[in-house]
């Protein structure tokens, strides 16, 4: 099958967050199975060095608002894979220093910007890759359903199939009517059961309108986001889709995240290693943060966007109650600065106890992964969420808000589930302080008290395989009945 998945950003190439490392993994899991992938993300500039960018093998004049804008199209592979990538490199657009925004503020043309993403992604389909299959992802590529759709009727692109995945409800991609015109589609599109909302031009409900399948990265979120608390005002539409909404929970990138080869830990580890490998990691990474140097402290790991999403509301407010126990903390993240300041002062309160690295370092990530006893994680709300899958594969025991992907991705420490061996974490259902408190110190129970316990449930998540084959399996069956639906 040939596959072609646009997205705005990918591993190695430019990174903001999870969609970078799901649009690079899936990739190379389906070229694994024998697929031909061509993976297609805007080229920009300041992420991505002129190596990296590969040659040039086309030129687009790109119409827009009467300019011509020339855009280049750049062919490199994945490391390691058959994966083709193809870069648009449109320097006006692409060459920012950041991806989507300045400081808090998105830039004001982005409508402009990820319009002719998905309008070159339309003409790359046509001229170089001629997929089975076009793969969308969030609201930068919302619109290229309704492109594919549109060729389709034309007589271009015929039997092709197209996929949206959302990844987070909460950005929409709307933009003021006019912009419709950028599209290139006619303004019949431009309705109340597809790209209009309330009078403007949005980019997720029109590909959640017309995509032939609509994927969400786990089977939990795509309940959830039926519901008006996660659906941000298209839980009606999202409703509508029935079977043809379908939740697949991300997997990982194993050769990236392994405690066994992790090219970012002077220690590895596996499971049958855990219990002499694990505590080097933890000295190790006690010492880099300027932590006590003890084994018995149970240290809780956090790397996160620092923002109420992520519950760092129910950190703040119980964080010096956690501190009375024998723990220890170490965070690492941005943010919203009233949280950057408030770690600052807690790390300033209790030195030795609590670390707070305000910035991002993928190495220390790593390490933080591979030395943590346990992992924070009490989301708001999280359609998937990679970091747990990280903290399992790495034998640090996730504490999660039932919700989303953290749901579907640890299973509870309950008694009935620690006899039968299944039990991977501590989950909390009610979104409140006092819940979240009650769960750390369901854990630093299991720590202090029942450390066999601990151990047996840190190397049952260690034994899961949340490698990308299965969901990959799941995506070429979805890429079935899509295109099965653009052909009927």
């Amino acid at each position: 099958m040939r596959i072609l998945i646009a997205s705005s950003e990918a591993v190695p190439f430019a990174k903001t967050g999870g969609l970078a490392d799901v649009a690079t993994g899936l990739a190379k899991a389906l070229a694994a199975e024998g697929h031909d992938v061509c993976l297609v993300i805007p080229c920009h500039r300041k992420f991505i060095s002129e190596d990296q960018r590969g040659e040039v093998i086309g030129e687009l004049n790109m119409d827009m608002r009467n300019f011509d804008l020339r855009t280049y199209i750049c062919r490199t592979t994945l490391e390691n894979s058959n994966v083709e990538v193809l870069l648009i490199d449109q320097q006006s657009f692409f060459d920012r220093k950041g991806l989507y925004g300045s400081g808090n503020s998105d830039y004001p043309d982005n409508a402009e910007r990820f319009i002719l993403f998905s309008r070159a992604v339309i003409e790359v389909a046509k001229t170089v890759s001629r997929p089975h299959v076009i793969h969308a992802n969030d609201w930068q590529t919302g619109i290229l359903p309704a492109m594919v759709h549109h060729e389709r009727t034309q007589g271009r692109l015929a039997g092709t199939g197209s996929v949206l995945t959302i990844h987070n409800m909460a950005f929409h991609g709307q933009f003021p009517a006019w912009q419709m015109e950028l599209t290139g589609l006619p303004w019949e599109y431009f309705n109340w059961q597809q790209l209009e909302y309330y009078g403007h031009l949005n980019l997720l409900k029109g590909g959640i309108a017309v995509a032939d399948i609509v994927t969400t990265v786990s089977p939990t979120y795509a309940r959830e986001i039926c519901r008006p608390e996660y659906g941000y005002g298209l839980d009606p539409l999202l409703l509508k889709r029935g079977d043809s909404l379908v939740g697949i929970l991300n997997g990982v990138d194993t050769e990236v995240w392994n405690p066994v080869t992790d090219k970012h830990l002077t220690h590895h580890f596996c499971a049958d290693t855990f219990e002499t490998g694990k505590p080097l990691c933890k000295a190790s990474l006690q010492e880099e943060l300027g932590l006590d140097v003890r084994r018995d402290a149970l240290l809780f790991g956090m790397v996160s966007r620092l923002t109420d999403q992520k519950g760092l509301d129910l950190i703040s407010a119980k964080a010096d109650e956690i501190l009375r126990a024998d723990v220890q903390l170490a965070f690492l993240g941005t943010g919203d600065p009233h949280y950057e300041n408030a770690l600052r002062d807690l790390q300033a309160r209790y030195p030795g106890r609590v670390s707070a690295t305000i910035g991002f370092d993928e190495g220390l990530a790593h390490r933080i992964e591979a030395g943590s006893d346990a992992y924070l994680m009490p989301s708001r709300f999280e359609p998937c969420g990679l970091n747990q899958q990280y903290s399992l594969i790495y034998g640090a025991m996730p504490l999660v808000h039932s919700v989303g992907g953290l749901e579907d991705s640890v299973i509870d420490a309950s008694e009935e589930n620690i006899e039968s061996g299944i039990a991977t974490g501590i989950k909390f259902t009610s979104y409140h302080p006092d819940a979240f408190l009650e769960a750390v110190w369901r854990m630093v129970g299991l720590y202090v008290h029942r450390r066999n316990v601990w151990n047996q449930i840190a190397r049952t998540g260690m034994s899961q395989d949340l490698s990308w084959n299965h969901s990959a399996q799941r995506y070429v069956e979805v890429y079935c009945r899509a295109i099965d639906a653009a052909r009927s």
